[in-house]
């Protein structure tokens, strides 16, 4: 698969939000969850999959970058390709973790307070994501905040201090691989997202990526 550069693509931009006055975005690293296997896609990398026009996992950096300081990229295929997106590419350093194997490499090498995660698949990432969790957090005595969308939990779109790199990887180590059992060790609140529950859709196979392109 050839290389794609982030440098071509004329995707609409995003408008900065407002972010939240208690956590500068320079505090927040993102990083794109870009590591699994999609078994249910037949194999193909769900992140390089073409979403009007480019692969997911643009759409999703185009989200994400406003919202943080900086963003990396988790994978475990595909290198050169994702390089081209334009964003350091970092690999899992506990092999078959599943996603937390790409939160705990960041986690690993994150040089600020807080760590913001996204999967590669959602397209139309809120772009207020990091400043509703930020809010909440902040507010709070909590270690993470998660997402919630009614009885839902989105245990993957996850904004989390840096300091849960050793719980982590103590979870890992005792065969931990659930990103809602490893919250089970951890001090966690929820934050509603009601109001955008099209932004959170599950894409597992063609036909949902398909589907969510007609809309």
């Amino acid at each position: 698969m050839s290389p794609f550069n982030a440098a071509n693509a004329h995707a609409s931009p995003i408008t900065p939000q407002k972010y939240s006055k208690l956590i500068p975005f320079e505090q927040i690293t993102g990083v794109i969850l870009a590591g699994g296997r999609s078994t249910r896609m037949g194999g193909d990398d769900k992140g390089l999959m073409p979403f009007r026009g480019y692969p997911m996992a643009m759409h999703v950096l185009l989200r994400l970058a406003p919202q943080v300081g900086s963003v990396l990229i988790s994978a475990n295929q595909n290198l050169d390709t994702y390089h081209g997106l334009g964003h350091p590419v970092i690999t899992d350093l506990i092999s078959d973790a599943g996603p937390l194997g790409g939160i705990h490499a960041a986690l690993k090498i994150c040089n600020t307070d807080f760590l913001l995660t996204a999967p590669c698949d959602v397209p139309l990432l809120p772009t207020d994501l990091a400043e509703r969790l930020g809010h909440a957090l902040q507010g709070s005595s909590a270690d993470a905040a998660v997402v919630a969308t009614g009885p839902w939990l989105q245990p993957l779109f996850c904004l989390m201090r840096s300091s849960l790199r050793d719980p982590i990887e103590s979870y890992l180590n005792d065969s931990g691989r659930k990103a809602d059992g490893w919250h089970a060790h951890c001090n966690v609140i929820h934050v509603p997202f009601d109001d955008q529950p099209e932004a959170f859709a599950n894409i597992n196979t063609q036909d949902d990526l398909k589907q969510l392109e007609s809309e």
